[in-house]
């Protein structure tokens, strides 16, 4: 199978400012990509052409196996914006509805009832868009975005306006999209979401991907750390290998051994030393 969404050589000029300086990326199907890096990075410039709102400048994207821009890739994706704003007067029913028209969707009323149900909203159906809370309206644009079955989401920031119990639904909601084989790009600059929920991170600075892999990958060995009765002691250049030696020699001496840890860097830590190296 095509991969859900492929970019090689990917290049966007503005004049003499470099948008996108021949970005190689790859997204498989029902994989969820963590997309990183600071303003200006590139992310809304990739996200654009990968929608065809913008053209590259060189090389290529392909959505679905179908070149970005074309009826084909535009049926397979769905793009949820960042500072997305639905009429207020319209229904949770009749935004899809309008939707639907827009993405030459057939499946009526019961693809809409089908979307909101998923995303958590099925007693919401009549609600309008002025009564729901800032999570309910993020839980509703994923579901437009979902409008026609595409494969690919393009996703900016969905849980950067909520609070932890918003962005533990929407968390949830990503996990389900990837056991139904949808793929998902999240643009996020909350770190910690994005090490939760993602299967692999690409790192994005100054148009060029930086660094990329699982956050697993890309953090590094920290150390171990050893509770004792004494207090709590650090070995900072020691492997998960050595931890029993370790513990063997304190035990020896006579120290009570309560609690071992491998120490690792986070996503932040990770993303912090490549935007820095960059």
């Amino acid at each position: 199978m095509p991969a859900a969404l492929r970019c090689e050589s990917l290049e966007k000029r503005y004049g003499d400012t470099v948008a996108l300086g021949g970005v190689d990326l790859e997204v498989a199907q029902g994989e969820l990509l963590g997309l990183l890096g600071p303003n200006g990075a590139g992310k809304s410039t990739l996200t654009k052409i990968a929608c065809g709102l913008v053209r590259a400048t060189g090389g290529r994207a392909e959505v679905e196996g179908a070149p970005a821009g074309s009826a084909e890739a535009r049926t397979a994706i769905g793009y949820l914006a960042e500072l997305f704003r639905f009429p207020d007067w319209l229904t949770a029913d009749e935004l899809l509805a309008l939707h639907q028209e827009l993405a030459g969707s057939e499946r009526g009323a019961n693809e809409r009832a089908e979307l909101l149900e998923l995303v958590g909203l099925g007693d919401a159906r009549d609600t309008k868009v002025a009564a729901m809370s800032k999570g309910m309206q993020q839980r509703l644009g994923i579901a437009q975005a979902l409008v026609g079955t595409p494969r690919l989401l393009m996703l900016d920031e969905p849980t950067s306006a909520l609070d932890p119990v918003g962005r533990r639904v929407v968390r949830d909601l990503l996990r389900e999209l990837r056991s139904r084989g949808i793929a998902v790009v999240l643009s996020s600059h909350l770190l910690s979401e994005v090490e939760l929920v993602c299967d692999r991170v690409a790192i994005l600075v100054g148009g060029r991907i930086v660094a990329q892999g699982t956050p697993a990958e890309l953090a590094r060995p920290r150390g171990v750390e050893v509770e004792t009765e004494g207090g709590r002691r650090t070995f900072p250049e020691a492997t998960r290998d050595e931890v029993p030696r370790i513990v063997a020699d304190l035990v020896a001496n006579g120290e009570q051994v309560y609690e071992v840890r491998l120490l690792a860097s986070t996503l932040e830590d990770a993303y912090l030393e490549a935007v820095g190296a960059a």
